[in-house]
């Protein structure tokens, strides 16, 4: 028999990402988060990579949770990449190794970027893995290394590299990294940790990673080479209360002992379990807030200080606008309004320093929002003005482009070697 009110699990999105298959495209997301997603009491909502999804987003509602995971690299442009230290030969060299990741997917970028905002917004959970947590990243400010390996792993001894991806061995590749105290992955993993370590091995799949991390958040663990694997927000954390704002570069889902679906250690699935808790948190505050206009009533004794306070706020207001002077018995009511604003603006350090990081957000997301519409604007006028331009004339430009990029390449070399000569000399 069918329960006359069934449950109404709560929602979270997850974008899916392009391949090709047959011929033509297909989006898809990795099945282990929508089981873990399933499994703890949400239901994963699939946003498709599509043309235009970015601006239906609304459609969505209601969001009780957003987990962005794997996908090409992060337009450069939205973050200040700095490419100056890359010699030609190098970005080819990066492009060729990792040509499945350095496709950009503008689409997708606009899409995650908005999702990660209005979570940020609303104090939505938000879970990111792998480049989920660089698109965290650098929605709140932070920028990103271009490439691990080139910036970061060449400046050690061939023995002490850390390998964070191999293509031969994506599920069973692991590499150390050290877990930082009093963080939500050091409560999760506790019981595998030994005390003078504080170290897990991790699988890792990714050729970027966080360079200069966002100021709100708080890392929760480095690779030896120093690389954040791990950060979260200490003031939106509390998945009792539907907080949780979180990125990790690691798999935790992909952490199995071979040939089973038995986790490496009791704390990997931990991070989608708290998350899908904020999630369940989240839909009851989102539930409960609707009702609130109806059910708040305040006793009498509440009533009555409320009028109070009301009518001192009211004849502040009104010597102000008519810009009179205080009449007779108007002073004590207007302390009470006085004492009420004393009580209640005063903010303390931590009060100041959250609003300053929520400020510092607000500022870059609204650069990044620019950022992305600057771009859609370019490339609506750029397909505008080519679709109405003849085959001859595409091929002329096509030519022309091609034959720029070999003057430019030809250029910047002959540069850098003139300035790689007069540093050796």
């Amino acid at each position: 028999m069918e329960s006359d009110n069934p449950t109404i699990f709560p929602r979270v999105l997850i974008v899916s990402r392009r391949t090709v298959r047959k011929n033509k495209f297909v989006d898809f997301v990795g099945e282990y988060h929508l089981d873990l997603i399933v499994n703890y009491g949400a239901v994963p909502v699939i946003v498709p990579r599509v043309s235009g999804i970015h601006t239906l987003l609304e459609s969505f509602e209601p969001i009780h949770g957003v987990l962005l995971c794997e996908g090409e690299d992060i337009d450069p442009s939205l973050y200040d990449a700095d490419l100056s230290s890359f010699s030609p030969d190098e970005i080819e060299e990066i492009r060729r190794l990792h040509a499945s990741d350095t496709a950009i997917d503008r689409e997708k970028d606009s899409i995650e970027l908005r999702l990660a905002m209005l979570c940020l917004e609303r104090n939505i959970p938000f879970l990111g893995i792998c480049r989920g947590s660089q698109v965290l990243n650098v929605a709140c400010g932070g920028s990103l290394y271009q490439d691990v390996e080139k910036e970061i792993s060449k400046k050690f001894p061939e023995g002490q590299r850390v390998v964070h991806m191999d293509y031969e061995n994506y599920d069973g590749h692991r590499h150390i990294v050290k877990v930082v105290d009093n963080t939500p992955l050091h409560h999760w993993f506790k019981d595998s940790l030994e005390a003078e370590k504080m170290e897990i091995w991790v699988n890792s799949y990714h050729h970027q990673g966080v360079k200069r991390l966002a100021q709100r958040f708080v890392p929760m663990a480095f690779a030896p080479d120093g690389l954040i694997e791990g950060f979260y927000d200490p003031q939106v954390y509390n998945p009792e209360e539907g907080k949780f704002i979180m990125g990790l570069q690691f798999h935790p889902e992909r952490m199995r002992q071979l040939n089973s679906d038995d986790f490496d250690y009791p704390g990997c699935a931990s991070a989608y379990q708290e998350f899908a808790k904020a999630v369940r948190s989240y839909q009851k505050k989102l539930n409960g807030s609707a009702f609130v206009g109806k059910t708040l009533k305040l006793d009498e004794d509440m009533e009555k200080k409320r009028k109070v306070i009301v009518r001192s706020f009211s004849i502040a207001r009104n010597m102000y606008s008519t810009r009179r002077g205080m009449l007779a018995g108007e002073e004590s009511e207007l302390q009470v309004g006085a004492k009420f604003l004393e009580a209640n603006t005063a903010l303390s350090l931590q009060q100041e320093k959250r609003l300053k990081q929520m400020g510092a957000t607000v500022r870059n997301a609204s650069a990044c929002m620019e950022r992305l519409k600057m771009n859609e604007e370019k490339e609506k006028l750029a397909r505008k003005m080519m679709g109405k331009m003849s085959i001859e004339q595409l091929s002329d430009i096509v030519s022309f482009y091609h034959m720029m990029g070999q003057i430019c390449t030809e250029v910047l070399e002959r540069k850098l070697h003139k300035l790689t000569n007069e540093i050796g000399g």
